[in-house]
This record gives structure tokens, C-alpha cells and sequence, in this order.
């Protein structure tokens, strides 16, 4: 059981919240309303499962670059708490997990198996060649999004699909740009190992004018969601609050001073996916 809380703190499970809601996004938009109750319970599977072995393969891709740098260095790996076999079997297992919900779901979401998995275990890399991993790790996670609405409807390459794609660069820049913001804190350990960032190649106040520049595209990317599906009004209110939460993220940090960094992340991101999905509810639910 101690290694089992240990796996959950090392992958911190808790920040499922973050991507949940944009799954279940994909999910309700594709039938606009609610799907079935297999389709709901395995997407929630599938999100869960995906999620682990993207934060478990990480943990241990990264477990010698994290115990060098005094952020990271007390994480349970680290510390011993919990040890590498552990996090291999944590990793098979929601590969098997991933494997089962996506077969159970239908015919497309299986043959995009393949290429998601080569997302979520290949971005554990990808700091170490490109300071684009920010946006590697915004794609792969935008990718929640369409496999739901691939899950729900089967397709994704018609006309009709167009929100679906949408959404999946909505999140690649809503989570480049908070993590952008995010890896403001390691830009001096990320030059000493010659690891590859925004931050570390062009400094602080460069990292934090582009994750602005994100978050404004992504205001714009949901507002083109809510057109292309007539959500009306409600969606718009919806739509509102997040713009003013992403300037109250970018208000609390600056380029010499990231005191608030753990606010800004943890906090006001969850309360941005979770707006966005009850607005979208809302306005699929209330009549007009």
C-alpha cells in the first residue's frame, strides 16, 4: 500500500482534473449531449490509463536529470520511497489499461493507439533535442480531446469533425503556455545540463510573452469551437471567465519573480477546464 500511495504521488493523479474535463469535452461535443454509459466510463479508463503511463515513463526517463535539480531532487524516486520496478509495472499495467479501454471503444480509437502511445512515452525525450517540448507536451495531451470525440463518433476526418481538431490545438497551446510558465523555475538548471526549453535558450521574460501569446490563440480557438457548434451565449459567458483567468495566471508570476508559480499552475488551470466543460454542458442542456 506505501508503494501503491507513493506511485500516486509520483505521477500526482490528483492532476487528472486538468485534462478530464477536455476529454469529456471532445466526448459531449461529438453527440452534443451525453453519450452512453460504456462509452463515458471507458473514455474516463482510457483518460486515466493515458495519463499514468505518460507520468510514469517520465518520472523514470527523467529519474537521474530530477535528482540533480533541488526541485525535484525529494519526489519519491529520489527519496526512495518508491522504487523503479514499481513504476515499470505501474507503466505496463496502464499500457495493458489503455489497450483494453481503447479496444472496447471502437475500431478507430485502436488503430490510434499506436500513434498516441509514441506521444505520450516519446515526450519524456524530447527536452533533451528541442525547446519545443513545450508544445510536444501540449499536442500529446490535446490528443485527449479528439480520441473521445473518436471514440464517441467514430470518425475523424470529415468536414463535420472540424471541432474535434479545434480542440486538440486549443489544448496544445492552453498547456504549452502554462507549462511555459511552469518551466520558468528550472531555466538555470536546464542551462547547466544543457536541457532544451524556451526559458533556458531565450530567458524568462521571452517564455512568458509566448505563453501569453498561447493563451490568447487559445481564447480564440474556443470562441471558434463555440461558432462552428452554435453554443451561444452561455458557451460565450463560459468562454469569458477563462480569458479572465488566464490573465490572472499571467498576473501572478513574473519574469524575476515566481513565488505564485504553484497558484498559477495548479490552481487556476483546473478552474479552467472545469469552466469550459460546464459551460459547454450548459449550453448543450439549456433550451434556447
Amino acid at each position: 500500500m506505501k508503494q501503491i500511495r507513493a506511485f500516486l504521488d509520483l505521477i500526482k493523479f490528483e492532476h487528472t482534473i486538468f485534462a478530464l474535463p477536455f476529454a469529456y469535452l471532445g466526448m459531449v461535443l461529438a453527440v452534443r449531449g451525453l453519450p452512453t454509459f460504456q462509452q463515458f466510463f471507458w473514455i474516463t479508463v482510457a483518460m486515466a490509463a493515458a495519463r499514468t503511463l505518460a507520468m510514469s515513463f517520465n518520472r523514470l526517463a527523467d529519474r537521474h536529470i530530477d535528482a540533480r535539480n533541488p526541485r525535484t531532487a525529494n519526489r519519491p524516486i529520489q527519496t526512495g520511497q518508491i522504487n523503479v520496478q514499481t513504476v515499470v509495472i505501474g507503466s505496463i499495467v496502464s499500457v495493458l489499461v489503455l489497450t483494453l479501454a481503447a479496444w472496447q471503444l471502437n475500431e478507430l480509437t485502436l488503430k490510434l493507439l499506436p500513434g498516441a502511445s509514441v506521444c505520450l512515452l516519446g515526450y519524456a525525450y524530447t527536452k533533451r533535442f528541442t525547446w519545443l517540448s513545450h508544445f510536444i507536451l501540449g499536442f500529446t495531451d490535446g490528443l485527449a480531446p479528439m480520441g473521445a470525440w473518436a471514440a464517441v463518433r467514430g470518425s475523424l476526418f470529415t468536414l463535420a469533425d472540424l471541432p474535434a481538431w479545434l480542440l486538440l490545438f486549443t489544448v496544445t497551446l492552453w498547456i504549452a503556455g502554462f507549462d511555459l510558465i511552469y518551466a520558468c523555475q528550472d531555466t538555470e538548471f536546464d542551462r547547466a545540463e544543457k536541457l532544451h526549453s524556451i526559458p533556458a535558450r531565450w530567458g524568462n521574460a521571452v517564455a512568458l510573452r509566448v505563453a501569453r501569446i498561447c493563451h490568447a490563440i487559445t481564447v480564440g480557438l474556443l470562441s471558434a469551437i463555440g461558432l462552428a457548434m452554435n453554443l451561444g451565449p452561455v458557451y460565450g459567458i463560459g468562454v469569458a471567465i477563462v480569458a479572465a483567468l488566464l490573465i490572472y495566471e499571467h498576473s501572478l508570476v513574473r519574469p524575476n519573480d515566481l513565488s505564485k508559480v504553484n497558484v498559477a499552475f495548479f490552481n487556476v488551470n483546473g478552474y479552467i477546464s472545469l469552466t469550459i466543460f460546464v459551460a459547454t454542458m450548459l449550453a448543450l442542456t439549456i433550451p434556447r
